[in-house]
């Protein structure tokens, strides 16, 4: 059993990761509605960018979040999803935000297409290891 300290101390861990995700998402995309200066609009950007994949990252190795995270059915949305918001962000925005925007929305396609296969071969040895 956990003591109450243990338990206190992992609630507030928690409540300061999410609350470093939702922050950094939240300077990352609306940092152009506060600030004037397009080179402070960039830094904030890029800052909470970083955070919020930082604290994404720690987040996703959370053993309920990466069970969520491996089911097909979560892997099939977040490729089809990301996928198809790649391609739109990529014929719809211009410069170099279209092409970075595209970029990472592909890269997480691609990562749940790696999970669609590693499973699909996990399945394949399971059966015809039973066999």
């Amino acid at each position: 059993m956990r003591s109450p300290f243990a338990t206190v101390k992992k609630f507030f861990a928690n409540v300061l990761l999410w609350g470093c995700f939702v922050v950094g998402l939240a300077a990352s995309a609306g940092a152009g509605a506060v600030l004037d200066d397009s080179t402070q609009k960039n830094v904030a950007a890029a800052v909470g960018g970083v955070i919020a994949l930082l604290a994404g990252s720690r987040i996703a190795k959370k053993p309920k979040i990466k069970a969520f995270l491996s089911r097909p059915g979560t892997l099939w949305f977040l490729f089809l999803f990301n996928g198809g918001t790649a391609a739109a962000m990529y014929l719809t925005m211009d410069g170099v935000k279209g092409i970075i925007g595209a970029a990472a929305m592909g890269l997480v396609s691609l990562g749940a297409a790696g999970g669609l296969v590693a499973e699909r071969r996990k399945r394949r040895a399971v059966v015809s290891g039973a066999a």
